[in-house]
């Protein structure tokens, strides 16, 4: 399938960049990733952050936030926007954007968890965005941005055409406390990883326009009814989900791609490309024994919603995308190439 999304223009080093907080302040209260993240921007990508009003403000209305997306997007002299970390309440700020002020003025925005639903606006307006690479997260990680993760991002920021994923071979463990300086004297903790599982895969490819995102978000805008189209413009695209750090249990995974399966959307799709789940965090501290079991669990999951509504469809698991360490940047309504003949993913950026 094709797509009529367009790329907006790429911004070029030296060249100011929102950084807004569509969700959460939380660089008001962690201020530390934020600054390291705002530094890393200039120094390592070239570009001139700039904040806005509620980019450190913890509590902002809906209005508030929205106020700065279009201040944003507005303005000529921003070449993208990206978000500062994600949050729970980004579906508020929805039916205050200015979707005419947003289509005139399209551009890059990148963000993933919470930021799903600003990310899935823009696609429906047919604006290509980006799921991946925040200040807080990825720019203000502890000791270094990953390789993978600063080659990915730096490819989806600055440049167009097609991207080949690389599966890494070591995924992230027990993190530090933002609060706590000694934090960031060393990159974080790092566990060996497989890589991709390839399902129903064998001498097929599919080339399609990307939808997807936060699987908890999505569900929320789906019982909201809010973005979500008709089930059948979705067919033939390629559909890409991940968990969150509140690290939901199998069965839930389970009852979210079932009832999605049960609208009919999840047989739309010829081919899905599940995150690599997220299995640790310090309300749920899980060693490595046991961090593994939770992601079979969730893989087994996500395999049963498909041989139960989407049978046909090919899936690749563990993708490093969204919530992980290493994160690869998944263009949002734009081409991906599911190759199962040579066991390969391309993006175009």
């Amino acid at each position: 399938m094709s797509t009529t999304n367009q790329y907006p223009a790429k911004p070029r080093p030296g060249d100011r960049v929102a950084v807004l907080s569509p969700s959460s302040g939380l660089p008001g209260i962690l201020p530390l990733p934020h600054e390291l993240g705002l530094r890393r921007l200039r120094e390592e990508f070239g570009l001139e952050p700039v904040e806005y009003p509620t980019t450190r403000k913890m509590g902002s209305t809906p209005q508030e936030r929205a106020a700065d997306i279009h201040a944003a997007f507005a303005d000529p002299d921003i070449k993208a926007v990206v978000s500062s970390i994600g949050g729970d309440d980004q579906i508020t700020v929805l039916p205050y954007l200015d979707r005419d002020l947003l289509r005139a003025n399209p551009k890059p925005f990148f963000g993933y968890s919470d930021n799903t639903n600003l990310l899935v606006v823009l696609e429906n307006l047919g604006i290509v965005g980006y799921h991946g690479g925040t200040v807080m997260v990825e720019m203000g990680r502890p000791g270094a941005i990953h390789p993978l993760t600063a080659e990915s991002l730096r490819a989806a920021l600055f440049t167009r055409g097609a991207f080949e994923l690389t599966p890494p071979k070591e995924t992230g463990g027990a993190n530090g406390r933002w609060e706590e300086p000694r934090t960031f004297d060393s990159e974080p903790e790092m566990r060996p990883c497989s890589g991709w599982i390839w399902h129903n895969a064998d001498g097929r490819t599919v080339k399609g326009a990307s939808w997807g995102g936060s699987l908890e978000i999505l569900s929320w805008m789906l019982m909201a009814d809010r973005e979500i189209r008709p089930v059948d413009s979705y067919a033939g695209r390629v559909l890409f989900l991940e968990t969150c750090e509140e690290m939901p249990s199998a069965d839930e995974v389970y009852r979210i791609l079932r009832n999605m399966g049960e609208r009919g959307l999840l047989a739309q799709f010829p081919a899905l490309l599940m995150g690599r789940a997220k299995n640790w965090s310090f309300e749920q501290p899980r060693d490595a024994e046991a961090g593994e079991r939770f992601r079979e669990e969730q893989r087994q999951s996500v395999l049963r919603a498909l041989s139960e509504y989407a049978p046909e469809t090919m899936a690749v698991l563990d993708v490093d995308l969204g919530h992980t360490d290493p994160q690869l940047v998944i263009p949002f309504g734009g081409q991906i190439e599911v190759d199962g003949v040579g066991r390969r993913i391309v993006v175009t950026y």
